[in-house]
């Protein structure tokens, strides 16, 4: 059997129109005795604190004179309804205060250029020594971490074996020099992992350090790094930088 309140939505609805409240509408289900879901089309009520003064006002209209309304209970509903209120507006100021302490300004962005950040990427430039260094990111422990770098020709320069490794950052340096101690040039190096716990294979980025060669600042949006060899990079995404 559904439950309905036609009776009391009506006499609510009247009041409503009496007052200029108008009633937004939403599809919801009409539950019935069973728990089950009917027919969608019933409509939903939303009231502002504007809407529930006018309700009040009218109750203190319409109240029986023998029996007028008890001002405890008209008070705490009073004060319950602006709580409720003050908290909403305190929510939505404080999340703005939020995003604004989190994003990058021009200013932060701009402190980056003519350093060396360290951020997820695959293209690798060497020191001046010719040697490199970096991270592999790993989202979980490791049995074994293998790190390839490879020439821009595709073919592979060194092997680096990291081991074990457990979840978070494990950085690697390279002396420049290929598996028969050849120095091979100044690249850029292409940097690749494959992480594994047994016989699964184990999720990870390759961290890369790079120059900070100039920041673009979009009319909408936040800044973002050109980073040599990685392209555009969000401020949020850079772990470290000298």
């Amino acid at each position: 059997m559904v439950t309905t309140a036609s009776t009391t939505q009506s006499t609510f609805d009247a009041t409503l129109d009496k007052l200029g409240i108008k009633r937004s509408t939403a599809n919801t289900a009409t539950t019935t005795a069973t728990g089950a879901s009917a027919t969608p089309g019933t409509t939903k009520t939303t009231l502002d604190q504007n809407d529930f003064l006018k309700l009040l006002t009218t109750q203190l209209k319409n109240q029986d004179p023998l029996s007028p309304m008890d001002n405890t209970q008209m008070v705490a509903q009073m004060a319950q309804f602006s709580s409720v209120a003050g908290i909403s507006e305190m929510n939505k100021t404080l999340s703005g205060v939020a995003t604004k302490l989190g994003s990058t300004t021009a200013s932060d962005a701009m402190s980056y250029v003519g350093k060396t950040v360290l951020t997820a990427g695959s293209t690798a430039y060497p020191r001046a020594s010719g040697s490199l260094d970096g991270a592999v990111e790993l989202d979980g422990d490791a049995t074994q971490v293998n790190v390839s770098i490879s020439d821009a020709n595709g073919g592979t320069l060194r092997n680096l074996q990291l081991g074990a490794q457990k979840q978070g950052t494990a950085t690697f340096d390279w002396d420049g020099k290929d598996g028969a101690g050849n120095s091979v040039g100044s690249g850029p190096f292409t940097i690749t992992a494959f992480a594994t716990a047994g016989d699964k294979t184990v999720t990870s980025r390759t961290l890369v350090w790079a120059p900070v060669e100039s920041v673009s600042l979009p009319s909408s949006g936040a800044p973002k790094l050109k980073v040599l060899g990685v392209g555009d990079v969000d401020p949020s995404d850079v772990r470290s930088a000298t």
